[in-house]
């Protein structure tokens, strides 16, 4: 017989995505899959699809100054072009 393969909402996919966002800073991909019990490259192919880097916390404070100094340079751009 052939293999059994479980099929997911979209809604499931984009909950489980958010999830591992959330617990990206305290697990790898791998274990957020295996206490899932979820394939590996199917929770990979949802973050490519589903990722919403909104639901993400900044990672360090120097990725905050990083993307702060970043906004600070647009605005002077947009500023310039005002002008």
């Amino acid at each position: 017989m052939g293999e059994h393969r479980q099929r997911y909402s979209e809604e499931f996919k984009k909950e489980t995505v958010k999830f591992a966002q959330e617990q990206q800073q305290k697990k790898t991909m791998r274990e957020i899959a295996a206490e899932l019990k979820l394939p590996l490259s199917c929770l990979h192919d949802w973050m490519t699809k589903y990722r919403e880097f909104e639901n993400e916390p900044v990672a360090a404070e120097e990725r905050l100054k990083k993307l702060e100094q970043q906004l600070k340079e647009k605005e002077r751009e947009l500023m310039k072009k005002d002008k």
